[in-house]
Formats: structure tokens, C-alpha cells, sequence
């Protein structure tokens, strides 16, 4: 999966023999259509779009990227993520292709303008695919052979893609170099780890791909009997197991470098390791590095994994051997956050050869006696680790990694084993392990196994990178001796901390047994720990393309030195802005690698306590740029954003004040509308007496609805439940981008009344919305941009009612005479008689109070007057119609 929704973008590959016809590729739509791809600071590049037909007819949908320079040269395919297509690995085509390679790209079965039914890299079609591509790429002039029909070709992609160039290099000797990216070696063993159904990553795959009509058959068959049961089955493992790399594990001969993911509770760093193993033994050249992010959310590192990959490539497919392809073994560590943008500080550790998960083990004495524990009827509370789907980035796994914990054990469904506080600093790099002796009521017992790092004082415990290894265990009810591989982890426990087993009987993102049981579950011996010294920050040196970033960071130092540019503290607080919810000064953002055109430019608006502020403007008009300015997404490039008197800079503690609701949060479906806020809240690592739950409810007005299911709401009820969660904590300023999308009439009232009542106490909300009909009933005053410059800002009246068309209101009717004598008054530029009066337009210069006096003289039936233009009337005028 490509990460961008985080999380939900790749997914699973498959082996066999691909050799099933021998039919070549048949181009469609003639030689393609070609552009040129360029931009002011980059070579052209161009590219083909081509439909390509399978030999069983499906329709494949390729583009080709070549640059500019002449001659031939080795190939690159790039694979997507599962869910995604071939456009979202264009830029990376583009830039390999300026470097020097001649890139094809496709969107698999299933997805993007390709036909077929997805087969989860099914060896006689998605792998078979793979193979024709290969035979289209060996008959372009642009691209090296090896021999005639063998062109000089690599592989790489992440997730869904990462598998592709596993199984392309088992299946196709043709490949000569890979780099897979967080994907799985064994799927069988990703989504049924121990025996155990991994139920809630299955579900967003099959819901990803469109539903199980959309997979062939045999899969779609696995799928429903599997999520049914709960437990899988031999042949649901034999199924998987055929898509997988492992099936071909003997023929992957080729350099490979393996790129895994830290925070990643769906293709784990036990998948890597495996394939590390595997392909080393065939005496291929293999690199590992982990990385920061993963399926979980968490920092991609695409610009250093990219660059990575062009390095690999370049040493073994173009033969340039003075480019360094990086240690043998690297991993990110997180270590903080950064205090200038609120990010989290990533640097890397390496060592000299890969050590494996299992490398210079520590035993760790734990406490505790026999414990007895429920699964409950119906595995009902889950325990709470990885949440899939709501990583995105900076995911909860992530948050773990900063010392943030949010999960979950209910009491009565767990067994803990404490350890005495470390007397040093201990560094996990690995898979711990432990034996333990496990008795049931029941036949088998499904046990989820997780180490946490539990603060001085006992209270805080964090699980790290919210990793849980779950586990089967057949014949129970005699007891049974088992050793329980831990998840593998980079994690430091501090010199105080005590490390904690829990063992629990649910996880809400696996299958646990419906029927209730009693497990007892004793410690047979220590927890063993791998500590993998020889992974050091200076152990290995880095490929030469690393070596310029200090020295650029040193120029641009002495750059913002000598230009005074430099800021060592943020502004002080202004005491007399300490009751102003929102003052915007000046502010200005460019568009990259703009020196002239802006996004936001010279804005400057005041919002007020108790106000509801609508922020219009047509696409384009900076509306987003600057709430992400507000939100502390963003550095402004001038001007500042003060709240409450507060400078706004990333991870500002005054952002503590302010609540954000955009559109399309996500909540995990089978919790309950109250149990998805208290988690969400937990995540925070506030106080829970701060959250004012009680208070945000009322105001969302959900009622009853708070105990049912998610996934039984309507859309109305999962906006207000979003809304909800940004009010949690009552935050004094609440910031809302279109939270009327996909709302019917009665639910955007609804909605409407949430607004007012929440600032109704005093409260300040912003709200960005295109339903100006909407904005004009629900907003007390307006701020309208046009091209990053602001056009007017005041109250709704005002703004509404500067029109120059004026309605008279009268108790009988007008007669034509009379009208005739209106329309000729000075200042009048017209008069039209209407059933309830006068439409009065009038000339530059005329004014409603004027136009009183002159009615009253002639006699006119004056019952009221006033502006006669809607808001969207007003808002085209202001922008000039460019909306």
C-alpha cells in the first residue's frame, strides 16, 4: 500500500509460475500518445500512455517515461499501491527518468483505466503482466539489453507494488535488481499471524478494492468464509501463500534492497526479515532499513527512500560502481519532537551487516503470578493496539514512538507481568520473546502478546510503535507450554522505566473466539529482549549522495546569519490581544519555488469572541492555505497569526485553545460514537476531566446515538460526531472546513444550530464553507478573499446589504402613475412594482434614507425597506464573478 491515506494504498502480491500463455502484448491505441513533461527548473521528460492487452484480453494502462538524453539505458517498472493506479507513482517516473532510466508504469488489474479482476498478485495474471511489460520494454530503442529479448530492467514499488517486484524477480530471470517497500513476504502469515484473523486490515483491503465482487472469485469465496468463521483455514493459508513472494523464495537471485516499516501493524518488520533471510541465502546482495513510517502513518522518508532507491539502481543496473548504495542495515529513530516546527526528529542508526531480530539477547526477570483471565461472550470489549486506518501522518504509532500511549486493556481480560525498573539505558532492536504455560476452558485460546514501557511512576505506559503479536493456541484445555514472539521493535527504555507483558484475550483489529472462556496463563522463564549492539549512529558510512546535507545545512546557517534572518525564540506574548481569539497581521505565503506568486498575500482580519465567522472565496482564493497557517501546519513567509495574544508557530501551546474539524474524519466503525471520543481523547494524552465531553455532546446534540455503533450512523451523524471530537475540550476558538459536505437539508440545519449554540457561550467559530446560502443564515460576520488578498471582512449585514437594489415594502399596492413617479426621482436609476411593493435600484450616489423621505412626500405606503440581494448576490460582486 502506498501510504497516502496512510494508510490504505498497498496490499499483496502473489508467486507461481507466471508461464501460463505465451501470447505477447498487443498495443492498443496505435504508438500511444506522447507529452512532454517539464518544469522551469527540470530537463523534459516525456511520456507515453498506452493500453496494452494481455493474452487473456484484460486491458492493462501503461505510460512511459524517457528524458532527453540519447541512447539506451536500463529500465525501471514502478508498481502502486493496492487501492491506487499508475498516476500516483508519476513524479517518482519523472525523476528516475531525468536520471537516466527508461520508466514504465501500470496500473495493476482492477484499478485505475486497467480491466480484471484483482487476483492479489496472482502468479498467472498480475505476476504474468509484469513478464509482457518486460517483453514490451525489451523492444524500445531507448532501453538497454543484455541480449536480444533481455533488456537491462529493475523493479521497485511499495506495498501492493513491493510484493510485484518480489514475485516479478522468482518468476522472470529478466529482472535484475529490486527495491520493494513495506510489503509482505508471506501474505498467509500478514493476514492470519499465529493462526489468528487479522479481521480489520482484511475488511479495508477488500473495501478498498471496491468490495469482494471486484477480486476473483476463489478470492472473494476465501474472504467471506474466513470473516464468517473468524479462524482461518488450511486452504485460505494455501490460497495466500500461492500470491506470496515465499513461494518462490529459492529464484529471487537479485540484488534487492528491502525497505520496512516501523509502524506497521499489517506488513510487520518479522515480513522483511524473512525475506532478507531468504534471499541472502541465495547469495544475493541484500540491504535492510527500516524506516520511520509504515501502513500505521508515520514519517515515509520518501525523499531519502527515493533517493535510495535511484542510488541502488544506479550501482547495479547502470554498473557504477562508485555510487555507494548505503549500509548493509539502517533504521530511524525518533527522538523528540522538534521545537521550531512541532515535527519529530528523525536520525538514523546503521550497522555493517544486518542483524536480524533475534541479535545479542538480555533476559529481563519478570514478577507475577499465575493470572486468570475472561474472553468475554462475543470478544466484546476489544482490547485497543494499532488502529488501521486512522494513521495517516503523524499516526498513533508515531505518537507512541513520542511517548504518547494510547492503548487499550479492559480490566478482568488481560494477564500482566511486571519487571524491576532498568538500572541503564536498554535499547530493544528486535523481537522479544517468553515462554509461557496456557490453560483454557475451551479447546483453543487466542492470546495477544505486547510488551510495554511503563513510566516511573507507574502511570504512563506506552506500547511501542502499538505493535501486539496475537496467537493460537490448540489444545488448551490440558495446557500447554508456548513461546510467544513479541513484535519486532526499535524502542529505548529508559534508565526507571520497567518493562510490562501483557497478555489479553482480544484486539479490536483481529478475530478472537465469539464463545466466552477463562484462560490461566503462568511465565515459564524470563523475557528474553535483543539489544543488537553493533546498530550504532557511526558504525557504517553512508553513500555519497548523504554527504552534502550537513554542508548545505552549514551554508544555509551562515546564510541566515549574515542576513539576520535568524530566529533563536518566538515573539512574546501581546497582553493586549489576550482576549482576542484571532488576529491575522500581514500574512503572507508563496507558492514553491515562487519568489513572486502567492498564495496568501498581505491578509490582515480580527475575529472576535462569540462570533461565527464564514471564510469565502472562489478555488484558489487561499482559504486553505490559511487555515493551515492558523493550525500551525504551515510557516507563513510574512506577516504573523496571533491567538489570544499568542504567536502561532508549529506545536504553539496555545493551539491547545483551538479545535479543527476537516472534512472526511475517520472513526473506527464497530466502537460506539462515545468510545471512538474517549479514545480520541486518550490519544491527546490530556486529562480526561479536561475533555468536557459531556458539555461538546450536548452541544453536538447526539443523543441516544452516542451508544450505538459507528457504522450504523448516517452521514449527518458522523459529521456532527467530527464536530463533536474538535469541541472536545471546549476549545475556545473552533475552526471548521465544509462541514456541510454531503448533508441534506434537515442535517445542514442541524448542523447550523451546532455552529450558533457553540458560540452562543462566548466561543469563536471559523467556518470555510461554499454553501453561501448556508454561510449568510449561520455566520454573524464574513471574511471574503479573492487571490490570496483579502476583498472585505465585516458583519453579514453589512456585507449583504451593500447592494445598490433596494425592496419596498408596501401595505397596499403601488399604482403604475406613482411607480412612474419613483422611478423619474433623483438618485433613482429604476422603479419596478412588485406584489409586495417597490424594487427600487439606485444610482451611484443615492441612499436609502433619501429615497425614504422622497416616498414619504409622495405619498407612498412606506411598511418597510431594505436590501434586496442574497449573499451570493453580494460575493460575485466582490470577486468580480470569478467564482
Amino acid at each position: 500500500m502506498d501510504l497516502r491515506r496512510p494508510a490504505l494504498r498497498g496490499l499483496l502480491k502473489g508467486p507461481r509460475r507466471l508461464w501460463a500463455a505465451a501470447a505477447a502484448v498487443v498495443v492498443l491505441a496505435g504508438a500511444g500518445t506522447w507529452t512532454a513533461v517539464a518544469s522551469d527548473d527540470a530537463p523534459p521528460v516525456h511520456r507515453s500512455d498506452r493500453v496494452m492487452t494481455m493474452a487473456d484480453g484484460t486491458r492493462v494502462d501503461t505510460s512511459y517515461f524517457t528524458g532527453a538524453a540519447a541512447g539506451r539505458r536500463p529500465a525501471v517498472l514502478l508498481g502502486h499501491g493496492f487501492g491506487g493506479s499508475k498516476d500516483d507513482v508519476r513524479q517518482q517516473a519523472e525523476d528516475l527518468a531525468r536520471d537516466g532510466y527508461a520508466v514504465l508504469t501500470w496500473s495493476a488489474r482492477g484499478f485505475g483505466h486497467s480491466t480484471g479482476k484483482i487476483g492479489l498478485n496472482d502468479p498467472k495474471h498480475e505476476v504474468a503482466d509484469v513478464s509482457r511489460l518486460i517483453d514490451w520494454l525489451a523492444k524500445q530503442p531507448q532501453v538497454r539489453l543484455d541480449k536480444p529479448g533481455d533488456p537491462r530492467v529493475g523493479v521497485a514499488g511499495g506495498s501492493y507494488g513491493g510484493a510485484i517486484s518480489l514475485l516479478a524477480a522468482g518468476h522472470d530471470h529478466r529482472v535484475d535488481a529490486i527495491a520493494p517497500a513495506i510489503t509482505y513476504w508471506n501474505l498467509a502469515d500478514a493476514l492470519f499471524p499465529n493462526g489468528v484473523f487479522k479481521k480489520l486490515w482484511a475488511g479495508i483491503f477488500f473495501n478498498t478494492g471496491g468490495g469482494c465482487a471486484r477480486f476473483e472469485p476463489e478470492l472473494c469465496r476465501m474472504y467471506d468464509r474466513v470473516a464468517e468463521s473468524g479462524t482461518p483455514d488450511a486452504a485460505a493459508r494455501e490460497l495466500l501463500e500461492q500470491r506470496s513472494p515465499s513461494a518462490v523464495a529459492d529464484r529471487i537471485k537479485v540484488p534487492t534492497l528491502l525497505v520496512q516499516g516501523q509502524t506497521d501493524s499489517l506488513f510487520t518488520l518479522a515480513q522483511s526479515d524473512a525475506a532478507a533471510q531468504a534471499i541472502r541465502a541465495n547469495g544475493a546482495p541484500v540491504d535492510v532499513d527500516w524506516i520511520a513510517g509504515g501502513h500505521d502513518g508515520g514519517d515515509l522518508e520518501s525523499g531519502r527512500v527515493q533517493g535510495r532507491v535511484r542510488a541502488w539502481f544506479d550501482h547495479y543496473l547502470k554498473g557504477d560502481t562508485s555510487v555507494g548504495t548505503g549500509p548493509a542495515f539502517r533504521i530511524t529513530r525518533t527522538g523528540g519532537v522538534d521545537a521550531t516546527d512541532g515535527a519529530a526528529q528523525l536520525r538514523g542508526a546503521s550497522a555493517k551487516s544486518y542483524p536480524g531480530l533475534h541479535d545479542h539477547r538480555r533476559t529481563i526477570a519478570l514478577t507475577g503470578r499465575a493470572q486468570r483471565f475472561a474472553n468475554p461472550a462475543g470478544a466484546s470489549p476489544p482490547g485497543v493496539s494499532a488502529l488501521p486506518g486512522l494513521g495517516g501522518t503523524g499516526g498513533l504509532a508515531q505518537l507512541s514512538a513520542l511517548g504518547v500511549g494510547v492503548s487499550l486493556d479492559f480490566p478482568g481480560q488481560y494477564a500482566k507481568f511486571d519487571s524491576a525498573p532498568v538500572t541503564t539505558d536498554l535499547r530493544i532492536t528486535g523481537s522479544p520473546t517468553v515462554t509461557a504455560h496456557v490453560t483454557s476452558t475451551s479447546e483453543d485460546a487466542v492470546l495477544f502478546g505486547k510488551v510495554y514501557d511503563v513510566g516511573p511512576d507507574g502511570t504512563q505506559q506506552v506500547l511501542p510503535a502499538q505493535l501486539v503479536a496475537p496467537l493460537r493456541v490448540t489444545g488448551a484445555r490440558t495446557g500447554k507450554d508456548v513461546t510467544i514472539t513479541l513484535p519486532a521493535i526499535d524502542h529505548d527504555v529508559q534508565k526507571g522505566h520497567r518493562l510490562r507483558l501483557v497478555l489479553a484475550s482480544t484486539d479490536l483489529g483481529y478475530a478472537s473466539p465469539a464463545a466466552p472462556a477463562t484462560y490461566t496463563v503462568s511465565l515459564q522463564g524470563d523475557l528474553s529482549v535483543p539489544t543488537a549492539p553493533a546498530v550504532t549512529t557511526a558504525a557504517a558510512p553512508l553513500p555519497a549522495w548523504v554527504w552534502w546535507l550537513p554542508l548545505a545545512g552549514a551554508a544555509g546557517a551562515l546564510a541566515l546569519l549574515f542576513t539576520g534572518r535568524r530566529r533563536t525564540t518566538a515573539p512574546a506574548p501581546d497582553p493586549a490581544l489576550a482576549e482576542v481569539p484571532l488576529q491575522i497581521t500581514d500574512l503572507s505565503k508563496r507558492y514553491a519555488r515562487s519568489a513572486d506568486r502567492y498564495a496568501v498575500r498581505e491578509l490582515s482580519f480580527r475575529v472576535e469572541k462569540g462570533q461565527v465567522l464564514g471564510l469565502l472565496g472562489p478555488n484558489g482564493a487561499g482559504k486553505t492555505t490559511t487555515l493551515r497557517m492558523l493550525m500551525g501546519l504551515i510557516k507563513p513567509d510574512g506577516g504573523e497569526i496571533r491567538v489570544f495574544g499568542h504567536a502561532i508557530r508549529p506545536g504553539a501551546p496555545v493551539l491547545s485553545r483551538v479545535g479543527a474539524f476537516v472534512e472526511g474524519a475517520g472513526f473506527l466503525p464497530h466502537l460506539s460514537g462515545r468510545e471512538n471520543l474517549e479514545l480520541y481523547w486518550r490519544a491527546t494524552g490530556r486529562p480526561p476531566e479536561d475533555a468536557h465531553l459531556a458539555e461538546a455532546l450536548e452541544i453536538a446534540g447526539l443523543g441516544d446515538a452516542l451508544a450505538r455503533a459507528v457504522r450504523t450512523y448516517s452521514q449527518g451523524m458522523r459529521q456532527r460526531l467530527a464536530i463533536a471530537q474538535a469541541m472536545l475540550g471546549l476549545p475556545d476558538l473552533l475552526i471548521l472546513d465544509e462541514p456541510t459536505n454531503g448533508l441534506d437539508p434537515p442535517q445542514i440545519r442541524e448542523m447550523r444550530e451546532v455552529m450558533i449554540r457553540y458560540a452562543a457561550a462566548g466561543r469563536t467559530v471559523i467556518v470555510s464553507s461554499h454553501l453561501l446560502a448556508e454561510v449568510e443564515q449561520s455566520c454573524t460576520h464574513l471574511v471574503v478573499m479573492d487571490r490570496g488578498r483579502l476583498v472585505q471582512a465585516g458583519p453579514v449585514g453589512e456585507i449583504v446589504g451593500s447592494g445598490d437594489t433596494l425592496l419596498v415594502g408596501t401595505g397596499t399596492p403601488v399604482e403604475e402613475p406613482l411607480v412612474e413617479k419613483v422611478a423619474a426621482l433623483p438618485g433613482i436609476a429604476s422603479a419596478v412594482r412588485t406584489e409586495d411593493g417597490l424594487l427600487v435600484r439606485l444610482e451611484p450616489g443615492g441612499t436609502a434614507e433619501r429615497l425614504v423621505v422622497e416616498l414619504v412626500r409622495l405619498e407612498v405606503p412606506v411598511a418597510s425597506i431594505g436590501p434586496h440581494r442574497r449573499l451570493e448576490d453580494a460575493f460575485l460582486t466582490l470577486i468580480g464573478g470569478s467564482a
